[in-house]
């Protein structure tokens, strides 16, 4: 009975080896097939491509054989026309020596022929050897154009140096500070004040930095605006000696100093137009041209660079055979909008082209002050004058301080960006741009919204400047109340 099961089993193992024999079988015939069929299809698809390639090389070659046909060919038409040059030329040259040979024999009949007057021969000569001259001729003006402009060159040099040899503008960079001697060092106690409070007061009026050290009888005034720091300088002198230093009284020499600066700006333009001998000219201009001398454009004084200009183009203007006083007048004014470009904004070239339009100022003046940067070309020898003497003066060695020119622009926008705000009276950038200080209206801003406004200015200062370490920003509300006993 075991046994039979025992066959029975083997034989069903038998079978399910079978099964799996055939199935294994039938599995590898299938894979035969697949990858048959698969290299079938790369052999047709490499086939294809070789077949593409053969045809492409077929065609490459037939059309670099057609190239080299077309290359000998013209090759060919080269060496033909080149051995017909050669005989054109030998040609030419044959024709020259007979033309040569017969002019000689004409000359020497002419010359043996005594029946010609002397006159009469001369002119048949010059006729017949007129030919001649021709290339002679051509050649001289080649030659005479070419020295002459060399000769202009040199001279153009020679006017430009002898311009800057016969005038040398004295200049030093303009600094931020001013030195303010004082009678002995009592006088310097009573500038401060009691609690300080005389020297916060002047700082606060005139929006300049008073500096107090060691130094005996001396203290500094520092501020990077040149025309606040000349009115704070005057009022410092003139309370030294009147002697009454408060509050009250800073304000007022304060008031009379600023007047008093708008007539000085006045007397210095007029002392500069009748320096350089220019003639009438408006009374705005030359409050205006006063007004440069407190301005700086790359560290460099605006009114010191348009005298500068000014007599630069006069020299070489007078040896152009130019105007010489209109070179000069136009040489000052070229950047005449400098002196607004602090209140207007914008670009100083279309401000003073306006401002000399307004007063009816020379054409010539006009074009010079566009044509300096570039916005007009240049219309007479007057305007390439102050052309050339503004690039004179802007360009020569330490003319111009950048370092300085982007510092005074850092100083001047943290001031705009307070004076924008609502409320703000006055706002002065100190501390070498390193605090600003803003004076609001204590009518219309409050003790709680000044905290606001000084937070909202120092964002506003993050997001629009870029600057070396910190910036204070200090807004200041005071309240007085002033009453008069009678």
């Amino acid at each position: 009975m075991a046994l039979k099961q025992a066959k029975i089993k083997a034989a069903a193992i038998e079978k399910e080896a079978e099964i799996k024999f055939q199935n294994q079988r039938i599995q590898l015939k299938e894979e035969e097939i697949e990858l048959k069929k698969k290299y079938a299809n790369e052999t047709y698809k490499i086939t294809k491509e070789f077949e593409e390639k053969s045809l492409l090389l077929d065609k490459k070659e037939l059309e670099l054989n057609q190239k080299l046909q077309n290359l000998d060919e013209e090759r060919r038409v080269f060496e033909i026309d080149k051995n017909s040059l050669l005989i054109s030329q030998q040609r030419i040259e044959d024709i020259k020596l007979k033309y040569k040979e017969k002019q000689d024999e004409l000359i020497e009949i002419l010359s043996n022929y005594s029946s010609l007057s002397i006159d009469e021969a001369k002119s048949m000569l010059l006729v017949h050897l007129e030919d001649n001259l021709k290339i002679e001729k051509a050649n001289l003006i080649r030659r005479y154009e070419q020295e002459t402009k060399e000769d202009a060159k040199r001279k153009a040099n020679y006017i430009i140096a002898l311009a800057t040899s016969r005038y040398a503008g004295e200049y030093s960079a303009e600094k931020l500070i001013n030195v303010v001697n004082l009678p002995d060092d009592e006088m310097k106690g009573r500038i401060i004040g009691k609690d300080g409070r005389n020297i916060k007061a002047l700082e606060m009026i005139t929006g300049v930095d008073v500096l107090i050290d060691d130094t005996p009888n001396t203290i500094i005034l520092s501020s990077f605006n040149l025309y606040r720091r000349a009115i704070a300088l005057n009022t410092i002198n003139l309370l030294i000696e009147d002697g009454r230093i408060h509050p009250a009284r800073i304000e007022e020499i304060y008031k009379k100093c600023e007047n008093e600066m708008e007539q000085n700006i006045l007397d210095e333009g007029e002392n500069v137009v009748l320096d350089l001998g220019l003639g009438y000219m408006h009374t705005e201009l030359k409050k205006l041209i006063g007004k440069m001398k407190y301005r700086a454009s790359f560290g460099q004084n605006s009114l010191s660079h348009s005298i500068e200009v000014a007599h630069l183009s006069g020299l070489i203007a007078g040896e152009l055979d130019g105007d010489e006083v209109l070179a000069r007048r136009a040489g000052l004014l070229h950047d005449i909008g400098k002196a607004l470009t602090h209140e207007l904004g914008g670009n100083h070239v279309a401000i003073g082209y306006d401002l000399a339009r307004k007063y009816k100022e020379h054409p010539v003046v006009i074009n010079a002050i566009l044509a300096h940067h570039g916005n007009e070309e240049v219309k007479s020898i007057e305007s390439a004058a102050v052309c050339a003497a503004d690039a004179i003066s802007g360009a020569r060695p330490g003319a111009r301080k950048e370092v300085l020119e982007n510092f005074l622009k850092r100083s001047q926008n943290l001031e705009k960006i307070a004076l924008n705000r609502l409320g703000v009276k006055q706002a002065y950038a100190i501390n070498a741009g390193r605090e600003i200080r803003v004076i609001v209206k204590s009518d219309q801003v409050d003790d709680k919204e000044a905290i606001i406004m000084a937070r909202d200015i120092a964002k506003d200062i993050e997001v629009n400047l870029q600057y070396p370490g910190e910036v204070k920003v200090n807004v200041i509300r005071e309240i007085r109340a002033v009453e008069i006993a009678r």
